[in-house]
């Protein structure tokens, strides 16, 4: 009997211990560059610095220009391979960017607006572990920022307005003349052609608009909502593609980890003073508008962790105060070159043999 019992366990720790071997991580990274890290004294320095330490698989990266000056994605690549970190990338003249570890299969420009061309995303395909993905990076309209509305400011001028509009239709009419809703639109339209073909699909970026699930009942009177439940729409038709929001699978709660990505407390850009940080410094602006989500058809991929990458202050009326949440921050040893947080999150790979 003992000697069955004896088989038994080893062959149990025997599958685990395969199991456990067969099973990959893929970390992914996304940043807003802000204007091509002009905006922040080192920023170029900080950007190369940033991904050297957390030596993400793939990253998401938007705002990689500077007007016309193209040069800080080639310049980062250069400086990564001198620390042993080689990198596949590609533009394809958009501001924003994917470098992979692995060598993708493809790499297109895709959801392509009719009348915002230049806002098309980025895709991505690879096959990691023999499970073949779809990466997509995307930087939405920044126009009709309508989460100001509730706050009392106009999310197309950035001036206070008469009274905070509270009521959803409206806001989300006045939302709606942004091209965020195409873009999610169109990107939800060509993820399932790669979700048919058995893909799992991870896309982030910068939304330039909040999460419903950060705008309901819970979080109404909190940080001059003003009442106001919004079901935000690209976040809800990414939901109900059955997409998941990788931040907020890990941190449910909304109160407790708010998981804002902008503003973020940057001291060094405060202190140049080449741009602002708060564009409605007289109410709490704050909102998580900055997102990694994905889908995996046949559950080969799950998720392990997601956290916030940045400086671990906030603003707060227009003012850089400690950070007052429970959120998960990782806070890199470097220059932060943006206005927002970024987003990693690590994903388990079931690789198949």
């Amino acid at each position: 009997m003992k000697k069955l019992i004896c088989l038994c366990t080893f062959m149990l720790f025997c599958l685990f211990a395969g199991k456990a071997e067969n099973q990959k991580t893929l970390s992914v990274l996304q940043v807003n560059l802000w204007h091509g890290c002009s905006k922040v004294p080192g920023g170029d320095q900080g950007v190369i610095d940033l991904l050297d330490q957390l030596n993400a698989d793939v990253i998401f990266l938007c705002e990689t220009r500077r007007g016309d000056d193209a040069t800080l994605i080639p310049k980062t690549l250069k400086e990564l391979e001198k620390r042993g970190k080689s990198y596949y990338a590609e533009t394809h003249g958009l501001s924003v960017c994917i470098l992979s570890k692995f060598k993708p299969d493809s790499i297109i420009k895709t959801c392509i607006v009719p009348g915002d061309e230049g806002r098309a995303m980025l895709k991505v395909t690879v096959n990691i572990e023999g499970i073949p993905f779809a990466f997509y990076s995307c930087h939405l309209d920044y126009r009709h920022y309508e989460c100001y509305l509730p706050r009392g400011y106009s999310g197309t001028t950035w001036k206070k307005i008469e009274k905070p509009i509270t009521d959803e239709d409206e806001v989300l009419a006045l939302n709606r003349l942004s091209y965020r809703d195409e873009s999610i639109k169109a990107f939800i339209k060509e993820a399932e052609k790669d979700i048919k073909r058995g893909m799992t699909v991870i896309m982030g970026g910068d939304f330039n608009e909040p999460s419903h699930l950060d705008w309901q009942a819970n979080t109404k009177d909190l940080w001059d909502h003003n009442g106001a439940i919004i079901n935000w729409e690209c976040s809800k038709m990414l939901t109900n593609a059955g997409f998941k929001d990788s931040y907020r699978e890990k941190h449910p709660d909304p109160v407790t980890c708010p998981g804002f990505t902008f503003p973020a407390g940057n001291k060094k850009a405060q202190e140049a003073k080449l741009e602002i940080l708060a564009w409605a410094p007289e109410v709490d602006e704050r909102d998580r508008i900055d997102f990694i989500y994905y889908i995996s058809p046949d559950q080969t991929v799950s998720l392990s962790s997601s956290s916030l990458v940045g400086p671990s202050e906030t603003v707060i009326h227009g003012e850089i105060k400690a950070n007052d949440s429970k959120d998960s921050i990782i806070t890199p040893a470097c220059t932060w070159p943006s206005d927002h947080k970024g987003n990693l999150a690590i994903f388990n790979i079931a690789g198949k043999k």
